[in-house]
C-alpha cells in the first residue's frame, strides 16, 4: 500500500526564500555618517514608496508599521502604527525580532544599495582578504626591486625630489608607497614605459636633451637639433618613452645612456 506525501504549498515570496533570522546592521553609503538620518518608511503623494512584485506583475505600496507583520499596505489590516527608520552616526541596528523592518530594509526598500547597504561580515572579510593579499604582493615586489626601477616609480609619485634622496630613503619610501597604494604601485611596476619616462626626465635634468617651453618638442641641448615632436594632448615624457622604442629613438637612447654614465 503506497502512501502519497502531499507537499504543502508555501506562500513565501521568492524574495524571501532562504531568508535567515538573525540580527542585522545597515550602513549609510558614500561615507555618510550624520548624527541622525531618517529613511523614508511610507509613501507620500509626491514620493510613493513602491516595490515591483514580479510574481504579481505590479507595483505594491510598502509601509513600515510596528504593529503589522507585513510591510505591504495591501496585506496590513486595522490601524497601523507607523514607525521611524533612524540611522545614528550612519548605522542602524535591527534585532532579529523585528522581522518586518529587516525584510523591508534587506529585500524591498527602493533605496537599498543606493542610500544604504546591509553590512555583510563575510563579504567584508573577503574584501579585506583581497586587499591584504594585494598589499603583500606589492610589498614583495617592492622589496626585490632594483634601485633604478624604484627611482623610476617614485619619480611618478614624488617628481624631481627623488634626485636628492639616498638609496635607503628611496627603498623606504617605495615600501611605504606599495603599502598605502598597492594597486597603483603594481600598475606602475608592470608599466614597461615607466623606466623610459624616468630615463627621459633624468636626461633632461642632466641637460643632455631639452624640452621646449610649450612642451611640444625635444631637442639636443648641445646644438638645439630637434629630436621629436610631442603629439598634441599627450604627456611629453610618455611620448618620449614611446619614441625611444622606434628605430631612430633607440639610437638616441643609446647615445644618451653613454653620456649619463
Amino acid at each position: 500500500m503506497e502512501t502519497k506525501i502531499k507537499k504543502e504549498k508555501t506562500n513565501v515570496p521568492k524574495a524571501e526564500i532562504g531568508w535567515e533570522i538573525k540580527d542585522r546592521h545597515y550602513l549609510l553609503r558614500g561615507n555618510m555618517s550624520p548624527l541622525t538620518y531618517i529613511l523614508r518608511g511610507k509613501s507620500t503623494r509626491r514620493q510613493p514608496l513602491l516595490y515591483f512584485d514580479k510574481e504579481q506583475g505590479h507595483n505594491r505600496e510598502i509601509r513600515y508599521a510596528t504593529n503589522q507583520k507585513s510591510i505591504f499596505v495591501d496585506e496590513q489590516d486595522g490601524h497601523s502604527m507607523l514607525g521611524h527608520i533612524i540611522f545614528e552616526n550612519g548605522v542602524l541596528f535591527v534585532p532579529r525580532n523585528q522581522q518586518a523592518l529587516q525584510k523591508l530594509l534587506s529585500l524591498y526598500h527602493p533605496f537599498k544599495d543606493k542610500k544604504y547597504e546591509e553590512f555583510d561580515s563575510v563579504r567584508e572579510a573577503v574584501d579585506e582578504l583581497e586587499d591584504l593579499n594585494l598589499e603583500i604582493d606589492a610589498l614583495n615586489l617592492a622589496k626585490g626591486m632594483e634601485l633604478d626601477k624604484i627611482e623610476a616609480i617614485m619619480r611618478v609619485e614624488l617628481g624631481s625630489e627623488v634626485t636628492t634622496m639616498s638609496s635607503k630613503e628611496l627603498k623606504r619610501d617605495v615600501l611605504l608607497f606599495a603599502r598605502s597604494n598597492p594597486e597603483l604601485f603594481i600598475e606602475l611596476a608592470n608599466d614597461e614605459n615607466v623606466e623610459l619616462r624616468n630615463f627621459g626626465i633624468v636626461a633632461t635634468e642632466a641637460k643632455i636633451i631639452s624640452l621646449s617651453q610649450d612642451q611640444r618638442t625635444f631637442s639636443w641641448a648641445s646644438n638645439g637639433r630637434k629630436l621629436m615632436n610631442v603629439p598634441f594632448d599627450e604627456n611629453p615624457y610618455s611620448a618620449l618613452a614611446a619614441w625611444f622604442k622606434t628605430d631612430e629613438g633607440v639610437e638616441v637612447y643609446k647615445s644618451i645612456d653613454k653620456k649619463l654614465k
